[in-house]
């Protein structure tokens, strides 16, 4: 699953690489971005431009009933076939930008936190669906698949991470056949990422800053 993550790069960065305009976009850097928050996210409002703007994370169509989940992660054997997220899948795919996500391994003293990012430290870009809730905000769901590389070393399931060069296509509105995307999309080869061990401190949701992804000694 992917329930944390970290995003410091600067607006330009991220806006450059989607080419995108800036439009003063600003956000201030996010050590531990939890579910239940807002997320910078590039998707395409209905029958509107690419954007980067603020998805809330948790997913709950508004056509759910009270009582339906509200999930903040989509697997990647289900979101194209499942009914509570194929809509999204064909018609509201995004794109969370992130410097790296945290997860945990169970230790004999407690569960330890591991920071996982590229290996050349780009920012990393994960799949993700959105759709209108019934509050009339827009949520999103992040896409996870099986854990691949220096990643299974830590968990069994990582976020999809997106090639580069596959951005354009997992945004292309007019791409809406699975068959299609599963051609034209790639999730980034698992040797360029690594990971190291970091501060429980990340285990509280209201834990901030850059002292967060310092490696610590186990």
């Amino acid at each position: 699953m992917c329930g944390r993550f970290a995003l410091y790069s600067r607006p330009p960065a991220v806006s450059e690489r989607l080419g995108l305009p800036e439009r003063g976009q600003a956000w201030q850097p996010r050590y531990n971005v939890s579910p239940g928050t807002w997320i910078t996210a590039a998707f395409r409002p209905s029958a509107g431009e690419l954007q980067l703007g603020q998805l809330w994370w948790g997913y709950k169509p508004k056509w759910a009933k009270d009582r339906a989940p509200e999930p903040i992660n989509a697997t990647v054997e289900k979101v194209a076939i499942s009914g509570y997220f194929k809509s999204a899948f064909s018609r509201h795919r995004s794109l969370v930008p992130a410097d790296g996500y945290y997860e945990w391994i169970q230790t004999p003293t407690g569960k330890q936190p591991h920071f996982i990012c590229r290996v050349d430290r780009e920012p990393l870009w994960i799949a993700a669906i959105w759709t209108e809730r019934d509050d009339g905000h827009p949520g999103c769901a992040l896409i996870t698949e099986p854990a691949r590389g220096p990643a299974l070393e830590v968990h069994t399931r990582m976020p999809l991470v997106l090639d580069d060069g596959s951005l354009e296509a997992w945004l292309d509105a007019d791409l809406t056949d699975r068959e299609t995307l599963r051609h034209v999309v790639r999730h980034l080869s698992a040797d360029r990422l690594t990971h190291w061990p970091v501060s429980r401190a990340v285990n509280r949701s209201s834990a901030e800053g850059a002292a967060l992804i310092e490696p610590v000694s186990t």
